[in-house]
């Protein structure tokens, strides 16, 4: 009994010491206070856009938060997509990398449009920066929000690269990803 309990004990030491200092206070974690994941962002978040009446929304892009970052995180890259729309292909709604391991989160509204705490990519739609969804009426779709601490340096990568040329370039770079999900159909 008391090797067992001294193996236990020992199992419980490395693995606190295992923990890096940077995430000791828990598990890397995506949040946002304007939805909860699995639940429907607020109509003000989906697309603005006069010429396809299933933009409703007024593109406001939601808030979101992030802590517990892996030890040796140098930036985070975060993709907004939508494997419902389109078909088959699924629709990038943003494409962000380059984030600066100083930033924890962005405010509601703050990535409507281009900022200097991210490197824009290409979304489907050609844009830089947040652009929300424009689900036509019918099922819900899922809109995935992906964050990736990675070890590259925030400047490593170009702007511009769509969904694709990101998660290429960041092979083999991703230390940890967190997720979270909104849902949204046309009201």
């Amino acid at each position: 009994m008391l090797v067992r309990g001294s193996i236990l004990a020992g199992a419980v030491a490395f693995a606190a010491l295992s923990v890096s200092p940077a995430n000791a206070d828990g598990v890397f974690t995506l949040t946002s206070p304007s939805f909860k994941d699995g639940e429907r962002l607020a109509t003000k978040n989906a697309g603005n856009n006069k010429s396809n009446p299933n933009c409703v929304g007024e593109n406001v892009s939601p808030a979101l938060n992030w802590s517990n970052p892996p030890e040796g995180t140098k930036s985070y890259a975060l993709l907004m997509f939508d494997p419902e729309g389109r078909p088959p292909g699924g629709v990038s709604h943003w494409v962000a990398y380059g984030i600066p391991v100083s930033v924890t989160g962005f405010a509601e509204g703050e990535v409507s449009k281009t900022s200097d705490k991210y490197v824009g990519g290409t979304s489907l739609m050609k844009l830089p920066h947040y652009f929300g969804p424009c689900t036509p009426p019918g099922p819900l779709h899922h809109y995935t929000f992906t964050l990736m601490a990675t070890d590259l340096e925030p400047t490593a990568l170009a702007a511009g690269l769509d969904r694709a040329e990101v998660m290429k370039a960041l092979d083999g770079h991703v230390k940890q990803a967190t997720g979270l999900i909104g849902t949204f159909s046309k009201p």
